[in-house]
C-alpha cells in the first residue's frame, strides 16, 4: 500500500513514516499543504494521513481540494484538534476517520489497514482467495492455513492484488501504488516481484493479463 503522510512536525513527521515503513507500506512524506495538496491530486495513494496545523495551506483546505477534484483516497486525519467542531469540520470536509494526537502506532496503522480495505469494497477483515488468505488486521498472509514470509514489496503487489481479486490491475498501477515517488525504479522489478511471489504462493493464483497487468485468479 502507498500512503500520502502530511504531518510538518520534524521529530513526528519521519517516526510516523519509519513506522508505517515497518509495517510495509510505502510512504510518501509531505510537510507542508501545498506539497500535499499537489500530490494528493496527481499521484496514486491507497490513504493518506493528515495534520490540520499545516504551513502554507491549512490541512482542512488541502483535503477540500483534494474532494473538489474528485480525489476519493481515504484520509485519516491525525491532529491535536480535540474540540467537536473540529471534527465536525473535518468529516463535513470530506474526512474518513480522526485520530488524535498523542497517539499509538499500532492504532494508525490498524486505522489505515480498515480505512483501505473498506475503501475496497471488503466489510470482513479477512479476505480469501483460494487457499490464499489475508488477515488485514495484522497485515499477514496465510497459505493453506499457514503464514508467508514476504519482502514488503511482495506484501504491497500481494495485497493490491487481493484487495481486487479478479480484476486486471495494470502495470503502471501497480508500480505507482507499490513505490515511493522518490523510488529509482527498474523497468523489470515488477516481473522479478510477480516471479518470486509464484514460487511461494504457486503460479496458478497470479495470472499474466498480456498488454495489461496482472490479477488474482481465485477457484469458483
Amino acid at each position: 500500500m502507498r500512503i500520502l503522510l502530511v504531518e510538518d512536525d520534524p521529530d513526528l513527521g519521519p517516526a510516523i513514516a519509519k513506522a508505517l515503513r515497518e509495517d510495509n507500506f510505502a510512504v510518501d512524506l509531505a510537510t507542508n499543504g501545498v506539497d500535499a495538496g499537489h500530490l494528493g491530486e496527481t499521484e496514486l495513494y491507497d490513504a493518506a494521513v493528515l495534520d490540520l496545523g499545516l504551513p502554507g495551506k491549512d490541512g482542512l483546505a488541502v483535503l477540500q481540494g483534494w474532494r473538489a477534484a474528485k480525489r476519493a483516497l481515504p484520509v485519516l486525519i491525525l491532529t491535536a484538534r480535540e474540540a467537536w467542531s473540529d471534527k465536525v469540520a473535518g468529516f463535513k470536509a470530506g474526512a474518513d476517520d480522526y485520530l488524535l494526537k498523542p497517539f499509538r502506532f499500532e492504532e494508525l496503522v490498524m486505522r489505515l489497514r480498515a480505512l483501505i480495505r473498506r475503501s475496497a469494497g471488503h466489510a470482513q477483515p479477512r479476505l480469501e482467495c483460494g487457499p490464499l488468505a489475508l488477515d488485514s488486521q495484522l497485515g499477514q498472509f496465510e497459505l493453506d492455513g499457514l503464514p508467508i514470509k514476504l519482502t514488503a514489496f511482495e506484501w504491497r503487489v500481494l495485497s493490491q492484488l487481493m484487495l481486487r481479486k479478479g480484476a486486471v490491475i495494470e502495470r503502471l498501477e501497480l508500480l505507482e501504488r507499490v513505490y515511493e515517488g522518490d523510488a529509482d525504479v527498474d523497468s523489470n522489478s515488477l516481473e522479478v516481484i510477480i516471479g518470486r511471489l509464484r514460487k511461494k504462493i504457486g503460479a496458478g493464483l497470479i495470472e499474466t493479463v498480456r498488454g495489461r497487468g496482472y490479477r488474482l485468479v481465485c477457484e469458483g
